[in-house]
């Protein structure tokens, strides 16, 4: 069976909205999330929990872009778990944004959120 799934990619974008609302989020690299930032236009402090929530909000299994079966974390805090990368035009930004998250005890760990920098 190819992994991941429509049904499990459905059930992660779930479980990554429920953990975003209720403020149950971990950022991996704090540091390169504001570079990203300001180099997509926007103040990371003010804006990055609407944006991740707006991304979410337009995500579908078919804007799934990681590897099948989805690649494992060597970051400590999750280390082994799978991740889910997506690329999904950002309404707020005007962009396209490649975002990847691990869920883990229901909290979601954003590892990455950045334009996509595939045709640069």
């Amino acid at each position: 069976m190819k992994r991941p799934s429509h049904r499990e990619l459905s059930g992660k974008i779930k479980t990554a909205k429920k953990a975003v609302a209720e403020d149950r989020i971990r950022l991996l690299n704090r540091a390169a999330m504001v570079s990203d930032a300001l180099e997509s236009g926007y103040l990371f402090e003010d804006d990055f929990l609407k944006i991740l929530s707006d991304l979410l909000d337009n995500t579908k299994p078919e804007h799934y872009t990681g590897t099948t079966p989805p690649q494992r974390s060597y970051e400590e805090e999750i280390n082994g778990m799978e991740l889910f990368a997506f690329k999904v035009m950002s309404k707020i930004l005007d962009l396209m944004i490649y975002y990847k998250f691990s869920i883990k005890n229901n909290c979601c760990y954003v590892v990455s959120l950045h334009k996509d920098r595939e045709k640069e």
